[in-house]
């Protein structure tokens, strides 16, 4: 059986450890268990590091374009907003799923682990 890179596991939406269970129950809630190995994922949660990646990156790609069309095709105010806050949404909705995917296999491929008081 071929080793799976968890990466790329996770970023498609499958169980890092396996790659064949799904990752996700809904659109962005981590299932309990993989329901192909049987692996626990319900300890691991990215919490809000996906999310501020993807604000950093949509929100750049969106500002540039926003920025670009009202310097060079000198765009109204308006159609900024009709045109780029649609494209920002959406551009948000498409890349969380997948980045948050990739923070849980961060965790698993690091076996990263939360700190308890014994950590102190």
């Amino acid at each position: 059986m071929p080793k799976t890179n968890p990466y790329a596991a996770g970023a498609a939406g499958r169980c890092p450890v396996c790659g064949e269970g799904f990752l996700f129950e809904g659109f962005l809630k981590v299932a309990p268990r993989c329901e192909a190995c049987g692996y626990d994922l319900s300890k691991l949660e990215s919490g809000d590091g996906a999310a501020t990646f993807v604000i950093l990156i949509a929100g750049a790609l969106c500002a540039f374009g926003a920025l670009f069309s009202m310097f060079a095709w000198n765009w109204p105010a308006w159609l900024l907003l009709l045109v780029w806050l649609p494209l920002t949404l959406l551009a948000c909705l498409i890349l969380m799923r997948p980045a948050k995917g990739l923070m849980v296999a961060a965790q698993i491929a690091n076996k990263a682990s939360e700190a308890g008081r014994d950590d102190v």
